[in-house]
């Protein structure tokens, strides 16, 4: 799968997609990075660390979290985008479910759309995507947590994700799955999720884990949201067994030696 400038071996590797956040509010590192400064020098640092894409959010998608203008996630992100671009070498993710936000960013220079509505909630963001011939990745979620049967129902809910892209004119080879750990889940039914990953792999694109310091984390060892990088790894692990090409962290040079470590054991 070609990302910018990159080609990614999505069958054979698990990538690492560091995590930006300019915004105010973000669950775990909410105002740190919303400084041009800080936000350059922590993309430096987490390239250095080994990040292979910077997934950049303009407006926090956390539980309670107050919702942004176009107008506004637009003038958050666009300077970040434009001043990464001109300083590193590395392709850009913008996390967004807007599809004005999306057309500006890949007018420029964005080169995937992160949309944890998975094009479900804005009817523009599929012709969008389209009209630039970006990669995107397409997140399960939904309003509650109403299931008749949880597993069969999450890989339809994906299913319609990629049915819709596929009816914008989305080819195959850009399209990336999200199964939304945190996003429209319990507790149980996350954990859930994290046992049974191996059963996106059937519907035949590549999937990206994101548990990066969630409150699943949180929940199962009583820790707050600073404290939960040893359970983050836990589930990288086992996103790395069971096929991920991609994890979405926070932390990335101990995700990276992780990585390193289980795939040298699987030799890969």
């Amino acid at each position: 799968m070609k990302i910018g400038n990159r080609e990614f071996d999505v069958k054979n590797k698990t990538y690492i997609m560091g995590i930006l956040n300019v915004t105010p509010d973000s669950f775990s590192d909410g105002g740190k990075w919303n400084d041009m400064d800080n936000a350059l020098r922590h993309t430096e640092s987490m390239i250095a660390d080994g990040a292979d894409i910077l997934d950049i959010g303009g407006e926090s998608t956390r539980p309670g979290h107050t919702p942004v203008g176009a107008q506004e996630e637009i003038e958050r992100i666009l300077p970040v985008i434009e001043a990464v671009k001109k300083r590193f070498d590395i392709p850009i993710s913008v996390d967004t479910y807007k599809g004005s936000v999306a057309e500006e960013s890949l007018k420029n220079g964005a080169d995937l759309i992160n949309d944890i509505w998975g094009l479900k909630y804005d009817p523009e963001m599929a012709p969008v995507i389209a009209k630039y011939n970006a990669p995107c990745c397409l997140m399960h979620n939904k309003a509650n947590t109403e299931y008749n049967n949880f597993i069969v129902d999450m890989l339809a809910e994906t299913q319609e994700c990629v049915n819709i892209a596929k009816r914008a004119g989305i080819a195959d080879d850009k399209i990336i799955l999200d199964p939304g750990v945190g996003f429209g889940k319990n507790y149980e039914m996350n954990l859930m999720t994290m046992d049974n990953l191996e059963l996106f792999q059937k519907l035949g694109y590549p999937v990206l884990l994101g548990t990066s310091r969630k409150s699943m984390i949180g929940l199962t060892l009583d820790l707050p949201v600073d404290q939960r990088v040893e359970g983050t790894l836990a589930t990288t692990v086992i996103g790395i067994m069971k096929g991920c090409a991609f994890v979405r962290v926070h932390d990335i040079k101990e995700n990276k030696r992780v990585i390193q470590m289980t795939e040298a054991i699987l030799g890969r």
